[in-house]
């Protein structure tokens, strides 16, 4: 994501310095600059967390764009000290120099994890911000939410005044960055916008990394003739957005003066199934025979639907989601071929079922 938001910057005329401390997990062990990663872009290999490294690395910069983050749902539930670590204090690092050395502008990157289960409609039309699944329930493979009548319920776009719902540590840390960051900014007035990012995906993902994006790891699965593992009934819905439509969220945030304070939704605005998406992918890489493999496990923190309602986005920051779901993923499949996957899948699996963080 931080390479694709580059060079957007880039090709609109501005300058651009990244601090990464290249994580293992995602760019591999070596530690070497990514070869996508544009000449023109100033890196500092370095933590977050480094009070000195984080000085020099603000040293002349007008806007901050915070991405910096461990990801994953199920890892965050057993490394616990390493993603607060990472995403709580790291932030609050910046913020203190920040402080210091203030920006015209910090956009922080939120999740639509925070929101837990997305916004539901009752069957009589009532609005549901709470609805949430039982462990009996999910332990019986009943994954739909049903109301207390025990009618199902829609599931509806979710727009930004929907409750939040922190059903992992990950969220829980995501909602620490967005609201620290608002709340710092508000106080020393400096202009502060948040975007909750819904399931991005796109080329240049880490391939090798079990924890992240589902569309990177069912890429990692085909590319080794192993069929796309799927929790639940793969019914689920999820708003799967273009990492370019992403940079350029990112860079209208920075960019238009309306959208001081405010937290916004970044998604394509549509809804897919994870089996949907699934089967269309591996129809683009020609594996149409390798039919997803569906246990029906139920992942601890994992909820059963999301999709974002953009229009708050597409009011003030004039966002319009522009890479449908097929071109997006017809993009993937063609950069795939060449690339490393080695598939650690089944490994992290069993790592959450050995915890008990598997139903």
């Amino acid at each position: 994501m931080g390479s694709h938001l580059a060079d957007d910057l880039l090709s609109h005329g501005y300058q651009v310095r990244v601090l990464d401390h290249l994580s293992p997990q995602v760019h591999g062990p070596d530690g070497r600059r990514p070869a996508y990663l544009a000449p023109e872009v100033e890196l500092i290999n370095g933590d977050l967390r480094d009070r000195e490294v984080v000085w020099k690395a603000l040293d002349g910069v007008t806007g901050v764009f915070h991405l910096a983050a461990a990801v994953g749902v199920g890892q965050s539930m057993y490394q616990i000290e390493n993603y607060t670590s990472i995403n709580c204090h790291a932030t609050s690092v910046l913020l203190e120099a920040i402080v210091k050395r203030p920006v015209e502008r910090l956009v922080v990157a939120s999740s639509m994890s925070v929101y837990g289960e997305g916004l539901y409609r009752s069957a009589g039309g009532e609005w549901m911000e709470t609805a949430e699944r039982s462990l009996e329930q999910l332990k019986a493979h009943r994954w739909e939410l049903a109301g207390s009548d025990g009618a199902p319920l829609e599931p509806v776009p979710t727009p930004e005044s929907k409750r939040v719902a922190l059903s992992s540590v990950y969220a829980i840390s995501k909602y620490y960055q967005e609201r620290i960051c608002l709340t710092v900014g508000k106080a020393y007035r400096i202009p502060v916008v948040a975007l909750r990012f819904f399931n991005i995906y796109g080329p240049r993902q880490a391939l090798s990394n079990p924890y992240t994006g589902v569309l990177a790891i069912f890429a990692s699965r085909l590319l080794n003739n192993r069929p796309p593992l799927i929790n639940e009934d793969g019914r689920q819905q999820r708003d799967f957005v273009s990492v370019y439509d992403i940079a350029n969220g990112c860079r209208l945030a920075l960019e238009t003066p309306e959208a001081e304070g405010h937290v916004f939704n970044i998604g394509s605005g549509r809804s897919t199934t994870i089996l949907e998406v699934a089967r269309l992918f591996g129809s683009m890489l020609g594996k149409e025979t390798m039919v997803p493999e569906i246990p029906g496990r139920y992942r601890i923190g994992d909820i059963r639907n999301c999709f974002a309602d953009i229009s708050r986005a597409r009011s003030i920051l004039g966002y319009e989601p522009r890479v449908r779901l097929e071109d997006g993923l017809c993009d993937l499949a063609e950069w795939l071929p060449g690339q490393e996957a080695d598939d650690h899948m089944a490994d992290a699996a069993r790592e959450l079922e050995r915890r008990g963080l598997t139903v």
